[in-house]
């Protein structure tokens, strides 16, 4: 009898050993109940998988991208399957890059250390850390966490850049030295991670998003070199909802629900007054940090950008769209000057009360005849060409100034608007103008995304925004639309065009 009762027991000890092994190899098992995190309340708790966090984990893919709204614990999940990664393998090397060094060591100490050191003692017994610092634990099976602001030392088979779309609109400089250095320490079928919410459409967050939707759309196969795009919307998440009594919709946000239903996206009362609520709070960053679209994402303004609210109403009042050129009129440009830089140019046509852009050109690295030829080749008739005070400044080798060369060349009347003494008042005309402003949605593309995208810069010791702009991209396509702003002076008193033959709408009404 006592032997079989040995025997038994032995049996009922290998099916729990085997019950064991099989649920320590299941990664989802893992991730669902051996970590504790702290909760938005700072309490410990045992950490289980959201619906986005499952979303993301079922359709994972080497290379992810990952646009998203506020709140959903994107970065908290990524930190537990990197740290589950290398708990649970030999010699697996994992990083993650974040905009500053505060925000990567307290990424390490919350979301790494914290749930490390929350394992029960056998786990830890069994894969002890030899190794802890502010920015790097490592284990004695041989693999490593480790935190920073680039990264650009050693192999990884795990990355993760954090907050990525803030990086590329308030650090240039770093985004280019992510792509150039901690992305190619990441060998192909390894996993790399980038997540964010949009901040604008310039830099390579929007670039590697742009490109993996494309592929998405077209039904291409992605190898290990592609990313998959991830987006996980505000209305997707259960707990973004409040109870609807005594909560008014505005008019625009009446609109946009309508927006969204047409499109397919059919939200509940509940999570329209939520939406209220939490939109009164956010004011102009809503659309950013919880967009219902990805197209939503990057349309909306860009942090510190100067013409956020002015074009906002412009999208608001429908002032994108498709802007036919009326021939019986005459078409004005304004230029951004650049010889050895970026030259923009922005195409204007005067109809009544309105100013209306109708095409927009740039290119760098090109000599004056190029651009006077880019304008020969639009089927326009030309009125006043505005440039900058600079135009007036002479050629060492020819003597001639800019302006007597786009003379010479058939650019002609050239009006030269004078330097301002005052920026802040410059952009404070710009503003004002864009209240009458329409806009080619698909010739002046690329116009749009510099006035989006025309922001302060930011100062990184302080941490505030400065009174001056930050020179990028946006900044040639802004300034040629302020040679609008400031120079332009309508011909003689408004009067009323008749509508172009083919429009829709009454550009009065």
């Amino acid at each position: 009898m006592r032997g079989r009762r040995v025997r038994e027991a032995g049996v009922t000890s290998d099916r729990a050993y085997l019950t064991v092994k099989d649920r320590l190899s299941d990664r989802r098992w893992r991730l669902n109940n051996l970590y504790w995190i702290k909760d938005a309340h700072g309490r410990r708790v045992k950490f289980r998988m959201n619906w986005a966090q499952a979303a993301l984990f079922d359709d994972l893919h080497t290379l992810n991208l990952i646009l998203k709204a506020r709140q959903l614990g994107m970065t908290t999940f990524i930190q537990l399957m990197m740290l589950d990664a290398c708990l649970f393998a030999p010699n697996v090397a994992a990083g993650t890059v974040a905009h500053t060094l505060h925000d990567a060591e307290a990424i390490f100490r919350e979301k790494i250390r914290y749930p490390y050191e929350q394992l029960s003692p056998s786990l830890r017994h069994a894969i002890p850390a030899v190794s802890d610092s502010a920015r790097e634990l490592a284990f004695a099976n041989g693999s490593s966490l480790r935190v920073g602001t680039s990264l650009r030392s050693g192999t990884f088979q795990y990355l993760h850049i954090s907050e990525h779309g803030k990086i590329c609109a308030r650090y240039p400089e770093k985004a280019a030295e992510i792509r150039a250095g901690a992305l190619n320490t990441v060998h192909p079928g390894q996993r790399i991670f980038i997540e964010s919410t949009a901040d604008g459409r310039d830099g390579d967050f929007h670039e590697f998003c742009t490109n993996a939707r494309n592929r998405a759309a077209e039904g291409v196969a992605l190898t290990a070199l592609d990313f998959r795009f991830h987006f996980l919307a505000w209305w997707r998440h259960p707990g973004y909802a409040l109870a609807p009594d005594g909560v008014v919709i505005p008019e625009k946000l009446t609109r946009y629900f309508a927006e969204l239903a047409a499109v397919g996206i059919r939200l509940s009362d509940a999570q329209k007054a939520w939406y209220v609520r939490k939109a009164a709070q956010q004011g102009d960053a809503m659309r950013r940090e919880f967009p219902a679209t990805p197209d939503e994402a990057f349309e909306a303004s860009v942090t510190g950008a100067y013409y956020a609210r002015e074009m906002a109403r412009v999208r608001a009042e429908r002032r994108i769209l498709g802007l036919p050129h009326d021939p019986a009129l005459p078409v004005n440009t304004f230029w951004d000057l650049g010889i050895n830089d970026t030259n923009a140019i922005w195409f204007h046509q005067r109809v009544g009360r309105e100013d209306r852009f109708i095409d927009y050109y740039e290119n760098e690295g090109e000599g004056l005849a190029h651009y006077v030829q880019a304008l020969r080749d639009r089927p326009y008739t030309y009125g006043n060409h505005h440039l900058p005070h600079d135009v007036e400044v002479r050629e060492l080798g020819s003597g001639l100034s800019r302006r007597q060369m786009l003379e010479d060349l058939g650019l002609r009347p050239v009006i030269t608007v004078p330097r301002s003494s005052d920026l802040g008042t410059d952009i404070q005309a710009v503003r004002n103008a864009l209240a009458r402003c329409w806009f080619d949605a698909a010739r002046c593309a690329a116009g749009l995304r510099h006035l989006d995208g025309y922001r302060r810069a930011w100062d990184d010791k302080r941490g505030v925004w400065r009174d001056r702009p930050h020179h990028d991209a946006a900044s040639h396509g802004a300034d040629a639309f302020r040679m609008f702003a400031v120079g332009f002076r309508p011909p003689g008193p408004a009067q009323r065009f008749p509508a172009t033959v083919g429009m829709d709408w009454d550009p009065l009404e």
